[in-house]
């Protein structure tokens, strides 16, 4: 019976236990958060609830970001318009004003032609200037970081693990320098140096000059980890793998030459100019290699089975050339630059885009990382143009943040340490690595074969040096104990146990045929 002015509601329920070992009273009717008892639960899976919502929708955002494939490029309306025609004027007006910005022109006339590097994560720019110039900027921001005059011709700069140290090839020796422009360290060994590159994952920079001697140095510890002769005389061109670690080096006679830290002689070695190898740039996969030389020709070879691909013809001999994130091929010579696109697994007709500069002799291009920009770096300071679809549009954090934060910089340094790779690790096919190749059964019997063959002749051999002892009377016999011991029981006897095992298993199988025979007819099997 209801109280009156009541309806009466029967409801049934059921009971059970939460994570926490705690009675929760569900309602059998209908599902979800809404229909629980219990004010804590209700609470605690509500919040769960909307914390998997977003998550889901924010995966969903980043997988639609990271699947889309327009990246931006430029693109022609008909046949007749062709993207190389493009300045760098119309270029700017078209995009927005975030990125004309990106575009500008340093003026240094007094200490150029200018050596320029860019940071991992794209936000720093360091330049170095023949005659003694060294500055680091915030390009983004147009904010220069340090600057300093060393009074001595550089010949190449590079950055470290991160922005705080950068190395700069001086005319005699290499020096380590901090965003401040003060000098650290002083790498006495590496004397004329040309060309400089740095190992992030092995914490090794690499340097190779007029000597044509490569050297390794591991920055974490500040020790000399190898150092080859390479034997092909001066070297003024060299880049490393992104995908192996393997340094290139490009030399005189026209030949490239790979090398490794744990190897004395070159991994491979191919012949792919008629003269001298001017500069050289493999891509972010470590599939395609660029070189250009003075002999006029940019080739394009295949790194996993070193043939030749396409080969392009330049007006000039080129002297820098860099291959973006895109895959967008960037070469120098005189004034020009040129860029191009799709040239490297197959033929283009055209390049993508043309560039003539004002200010003379152009020393080095340079892709920026995650931005569409070229970094040129000549005669009279340095230049930045706009080159839609040349950087990757989303950066990975763990790799390179362009946004990180001071405490974040130092989190990062400190797990680049603990993950950093040895030298033996840096070999031409890195997944290969921990793989055990097994030999045919056939040369694994022949193998054991020759091993029991060998061992059956020791053991003979043994007995009868054993037997030609003059035995001795008494109690004590140590030739006896000798004997014993060089015999071995378990090893005479291993072959006989063998074969009597292989006996009685064949006469189980032989025995088994029958069993399901009638008793009475068994004797006939």
């Amino acid at each position: 019976m209801a109280a009156s002015g009541r309806k009466a509601v029967s409801r049934k329920h059921r009971e059970a236990r939460g994570q926490d070992g705690t009675k929760v009273v569900l309602a059998t009717t209908g599902e979800g958060p809404n229909k629980v008892v219990d004010r804590k639960l209700k609470g605690r899976m509500k919040r769960e609830g909307a914390l998997d919502r977003e998550a889901a929708k924010n995966a969903a955002g980043v997988e639609f970001w990271l699947n889309t494939h327009d990246h931006g490029e430029l693109a022609p309306e008909n046949e007749l318009e062709k993207t190389w025609r493009l300045k760098q004027e119309e270029v700017a007006s078209l995009v927005e004003v975030g990125a004309a910005s990106k575009r500008f022109d340093l003026k240094l006339e007094d200490h150029g032609p200018y050596a320029c590097n860019y940071s991992r994560d794209g936000r720093w720019l360091l330049l170095g200037g023949k005659r003694g110039h060294l500055a680091m900027l915030d390009w983004q921001r147009h904010k220069v970081v340090c600057e300093v005059q060393v009074k001595e011709a550089v010949r190449d700069v590079c950055f470290l693990h991160n922005s705080v140290f950068f190395a700069a090839a001086q005319k005699k020796q290499v020096y380590v320098y901090d965003k401040r422009g003060i000098e650290v360290h002083c790498m006495k060994e590496h004397r004329d140096v040309e060309k400089l590159t740095f190992l992030p994952q092995h914490f090794l920079l690499a340097s190779v000059g007029a000597q044509g001697i490569l050297r390794y140095q591991d920055t974490s510890t500040g020790e000399i980890v190898a150092m080859h002769r390479t034997k092909l005389g001066p070297c003024k061109a060299m880049c490393r793998n992104p995908f192996n670690g393997v340094v290139l080096c490009g030399h005189a006679g026209g030949t490239i030459t790979m090398w490794s830290p744990n190897m004395t002689v070159p991994l491979v070695k191919m012949l792919c100019h008629r003269g001298p190898v001017n500069s050289l740039a493999v891509d972010q996969s470590g599939r395609y290699l660029v070189t250009i030389g003075s002999d006029k020709q940019m080739k394009v070879w295949d790194v996993r089975t070193y043939k030749l691909l396409h080969a392009y013809f330049c007006s000039a001999p080129a002297k820098s050339v860099e291959i973006s994130q895109r895959g967008l091929v960037g070469i120098s010579w005189g004034s020009r630059v040129q860029v191009w696109k799709d040239a490297l697994h197959v033929k283009a007709k055209a390049p993508y885009m043309n560039h003539q500069q004002d200010s003379g002799y152009i020393r080095q291009v340079s892709f920026c990382p995650y931005e569409d920009v070229l970094g040129i770096g000549h005669e009279r300071g340095f230049s930045s143009i706009l080159v839609p679809g040349a950087g990757e549009p989303n950066y990975d954090s763990f790799v390179a943040n362009p946004y990180q934060t001071r405490k974040e910089r130092r989190e990062h340094e400190v797990h680049a340490l603990l993950d950093k790779l040895q030298p033996d690790t840096i070999v031409l096919n890195p997944q290969a690595v921990g793989n055990l190749k097994l030999d045919p059964k056939e040369i694994v019997a022949q193998k054991k074969q020759e091993q029991r063959a060998a061992i059956q002749s020791r053991t003979t051999k043994q007995r009868e040096k054993n037997e030609a002892k003059n035995k001795m009377k008494g109690k004590n016999k140590p030739t006896k104990r000798h004997r014993k011991k060089q015999m071995n029981v378990i090893r005479d006897q291993k072959e006989a146990l063998q074969e009597l095992v292989k006996r009685k298993d064949r006469d189980n199988r032989e025995s088994k045929i029958g069993e399901d025979v009638p008793s009475s007819l068994k004797r006939f099997y």
